[in-house]
């Protein structure tokens, strides 16, 4: 079996992620949920609330899910692709909640509601593990998208901050591209990109941050179609 060597240290470069992390983590936490409706020990979901508390608190380091998957499973089967962590650690923000909501139903006494919320963490997570449709983690996309078109809508970008661009003659815009080098998404866009023709030019978001944050991008890779004088034409994420 041939292993991908792994190009994303797991407790340094948080900002992205193997996509088999979060789903590893789903899969448990769909697990163990359904197990404490099944059973009716409730405090397995108390237990799971804190866990991801813990770990969205003081990181991956001390989330049990995480570590097991990045020091058992990822040195054995390779490092899967790499994406944005912000959506699934949303994902996890929701689960957080949830869990914690149901935790309080049952010790209140209403059990009926407490397990509906258990069976509906167990459903969400394990169809997340199962499919990769993660339903938190399109809340977020989608939020995204509704702050950038309500709230940061990118307007105008300073052609300056950007460094050296030489515009071919004639050319009306450029393709301004906020990646990471680390997340698959984007190594496969700005290939993409540099086999076309068009003008363009990468803004890595680690080391550009507060590019990032002066222009709202919540999704790597963005795409933003700049025309020559630096107003927005049309933008994309994600």
């Amino acid at each position: 079996m041939t292993r991908t060597p792994r190009t994303a240290h797991p407790y340094r470069d948080t900002d992205v992620i193997d996509a088999r992390a979060p789903r590893f983590n789903q899969a448990t936490v769909g697990i163990v949920s359904l197990v404490a409706v099944i059973t009716g020990w409730w405090p397995l979901l108390a237990l799971l609330a804190l866990q991801l508390g813990v770990g969205l608190r003081y990181g991956r380091r001390y989330c049990l899910p995480c570590v097991t998957y990045f020091e058992l499973i990822q040195p054995r089967f390779g490092e899967g692709p790499i994406e944005d962590s912000r959506p699934p650690k949303f994902a996890n923000q929701i689960g957080f909640v949830v869990l914690g909501a149901a935790s309080m139903a049952h010790l209140v006494g209403l059990t009926a509601v407490g397990n509906g919320l258990g069976l509906l963490v167990a459903g969400l997570a394990l169809l997340a593990a199962a499919t990769g449709i993660c339903a938190g983690c399109e809340m977020y996309r989608i939020r995204a998208r509704l702050q950038g078109i309500r709230q940061r809508q990118i307007d105008r970008v300073e052609l300056a901050e950007l460094g050296e661009i030489r515009l071919a003659h004639g050319a009306g815009e450029l393709l301004v591209a906020f990646s990471h080098p680390l997340c698959t998404d984007c190594r496969t866009l700005l290939g993409e990109l540099a086999a076309g023709t068009a003008p363009w030019i990468s803004v890595d978001v680690r080391d550009r941050p507060d590019l990032a944050r002066k222009y709202g991008v919540a999704l790597v890779p963005t795409v933003v179609r700049v025309a020559s004088d630096g107003s927005v034409i049309g933008q994309a994420a994600g």
